[in-house]
C-alpha cells in the first residue's frame, strides 16, 4: 500500500525519497539541534521523557533507535533506562556525526554506537533487541509499510517498539493555531536557522500527510505487532504508538 506521506518529499527530484531525506538532513545537520528546540519550545524533551518511561517495565539491555539522527533520543534512553548498550541508525551521516560528537562529550561512547542503515532493509540479524524506539522519523520512510516489516523482524519476541510522531490536532483552537504555527513560523524560522530553504517547508507538509491515531495503529497491527495503542500529547500536537512482537 502506498501512503500520501511517501509521496512527500523535500526536493523537486528524480531521486527516490529516501536518497532526498538523506540529502536534506546531511544539509541541516549542524543547525538541526537549534532548530529543533526552538521550533518546539523544548517540549519535545518531555516527549521523549514520556515515550521511554513506557518502556521502563522491559529492563531492555539493548535498544535500537532507528532514525536517531543527532542522538537525542538514544543519550536520554540510556539515561533514563540504563541499558547496556543502544545502536542509533540513520541515513544520514551527518546528523550522526553531531551525535557522535554529543555522546562523546557526555561520555557514553562505550554505550552508544551509530551506525549508517537503510529503514528499508537493515542489515541486521532476526531477533537482535529486546526494544526499539523511534522518534519523529518514521513519516520520512520511504515504504512504510516495509520500515515497520523490518523494525519486527530485528525485535525479539516479547520486545516493544514506542513511537513518537508529530501529528494534527483536531479540535478547534489547536488545529488552527497549529495551523499557522506550521505553515508560517516553522518555515520562516527554519529559513532563517537553515542554509536549506527546502528543509522546513517539506516538515509541515509531511506531519499533514502522515497516518496518526488509529490509522497508524492499524499499520502496526496490519504489518504484525500485536497490543498496538496510542495515546496524545499536547493537545494532539505529538502522539506515542506502542506496540510489541
Amino acid at each position: 500500500m502506498t501512503y500520501q506521506a511517501e509521496k512527500v518529499v523535500p526536493y523537486e527530484s528524480s531521486e527516490n525519497k529516501g536518497a532526498q531525506v538523506e540529502r536534506m538532513f546531511d544539509s541541516i545537520a549542524e543547525n538541526y539541534d537549534t532548530l529543533n528546540h526552538t521550533l518546539s519550545m523544548g517540549i519535545d524533551r518531555g516527549w521523549r521523557k514520556k515515550g521511554l518511561l513506557s518502556l521502563k517495565d522491559l529492563n531492555s539491555q539493548n535498544i535500537l533507535d532507528i532514525a536517531t539522527g543527532t542522538g537525542d533520543l538514544a543519550i536520554q534512553a540510556f539515561q533514563l533506562l540504563r541499558p547496556e548498550h543502544i545502536t542509533g541508525i540513520d541515513i544520514s551521516e551527518g546528523m550522526m556525526d553531531v551525535g557522535r560528537k554529543k555522546v562523546s562529550q557526555a561520555g557514553l561512547s562505550d554505550k552508544i554506537s551509530f551506525e549508517r542503515q537503510d529503514c528499508m532493509a537493515l542489515d541486521i540479524a532476526d531477533n537482535s533487541y529486546e526494544a526499539a524506539i523511534v522518534a519523529f522519523g518514521v513519516r520520512n520512510f520511504e515504504d512504510l509499510d516495509k520500515g515497520i516489516r523490518e523494525i519486527l523482524r530485528v525485535l525479539k519476541p516479547g520486545g516493544r517498539l514506542m513511537i513518537l510522531e508529530l501529528s494534527t490536532p483536531m479540535s478547534f483552537p489547536m488545529k488552527q493555531a497549529y495551523w499557522l504555527y506550521s505553515r508560517l513560523f516553522i518555515p520562516t524560522i527554519g529559513r532563517l536557522i537553515s542554509k536549506d530553504n527546502t528543509a522546513y517547508s517539506y516538515l509541515p507538509k509531511s506531519i499533514e500527510a502522515f497516518v496518526q491515531g488509529r490509522d497508524m495503529v492499524n499499520v502496526l497491527l496490519k504489518n504484525g505487532f500485536k497490543k498496538a495503542h496510542f495515546k496524545t500529547y499536547t493537545f494532539g500536537i505529538c502522539s506515542m504508538y506502542l506496540a510489541e512482537k
